[in-house]
């Protein structure tokens, strides 16, 4: 009789704790990028510390689809959402999701009103570092190629810095401001694209630089360069992310020279003490929370 009440008490216990659990739904379309993959991770780890349920969901490059997706999930009744989106695109569900008293936070997003704060890294500092770098590395001269992502916050305004930097150096010219299909991951539109720039500029010296963004269009456009037999042109490459196909490439100390190392899983813990401080009533003064970076090159790629 005893053995039978431990083991009722026992069920008892854990469907308690089971029906007691916060759940958090991560809503993204961009599940596929590495640096998302990453966050989201972080974040995970971080939740199962908590004893938190997470439901990640993954729209796969539809936007749209993400605002239909946090009203599911307030159907639902979760205790909060995360998503890494631009909450612009998103205003009618992060509407819902306050009208719900569900609270939403932004993970690698961008900052909104609806928002209880985005938790990110510094996109004007990694731009300024890696665009600095190039126009150092080319001694102010020559024709730069970017790739760029305007609608998505966090990427937009990196574009934006360097657009800046170049523009303030009369004697580097932006030779073409590519925005490359991220539906894959970015990697092969961007190879294709820069392709067909290497064609419409034979000449050797015609590109003294390739910009971009993040680490794709980089790891696409060194493919390119490398496919065209124009790697000995010393067109000096640099991304942002730093991610392991990116320090892999770097560390050979060929023309991908540099990275900025966004660190993702404390990016992911952050937004969940975030999370945490929102779902007790505590108050979130900072609505933007920046997580710190450092530049990556052949000199410390593998560390």
């Amino acid at each position: 009789m005893k053995t039978l009440l431990k083991t009722a008490v026992s069920l008892f216990a854990l469907t308690a704790s089971s029906a007691w659990a916060e759940t958090v739904a991560v809503i993204t379309p961009y599940l596929a990028q590495p640096g998302t993959q990453m966050a989201i991770e972080g974040f995970e780890a971080a939740a199962s510390e908590k004893e938190w349920e997470v439901n990640v969901i993954d729209t796969a490059g539809d936007v749209a689809s993400v605002i239909s997706r946090i009203e599911d999930s307030i159907t639902q009744n979760v205790d909060a959402i995360v998503i890494a989106v631009d909450p612009a695109q998103v205003n009618v569900g992060l509407q819902s999701a306050k009208e719900a008293g569900i609270p939403v936070v932004g993970l690698d997003a961008g900052t909104d009103p609806l928002l209880v704060a985005n938790v990110t890294s510094n996109g004007y500092a990694m731009a300024a570092e890696t665009s600095v770098y190039i126009a150092n590395r080319i001694e102010g001269a020559g024709k730069v190629v970017m790739f760029v992502f305007d609608a998505f916050p966090p990427v937009q305004i990196r574009g934006v810095v360097a657009d800046a930097i170049f523009g303030n150096f009369p004697d580097i010219e932006v030779l073409d401001r590519v925005t490359p299909d991220v539906s894959d991951g970015g990697i092969a539109d961007s190879r294709a694209k820069m392709e067909a720039i290497l064609a419409a500029n034979p000449e050797a010296g015609s590109i003294a630089a390739v910009w971009a963004a993040w680490d794709q269009p980089a790891l696409g456009a060194l493919q390119a360069i490398e496919g065209a037999g124009r790697e000995g042109e010393g067109i000096v490459i640099t991304g942002i992310d730093a991610n392991p196909q990116a320090r892999d490439a770097i560390a050979l100390a060929g023309n991908f020279e540099a990275s900025i190392a966004q660190d993702f899983g404390a990016m992911g813990a952050a937004a969940a003490d975030v999370v945490a401080g929102a779902m007790s009533g505590a108050e979130q003064r900072a609505r933007v929370i920046y997580v710190p970076t450092k530049m990556v090159t052949a000199n410390n790629a593998g560390q």
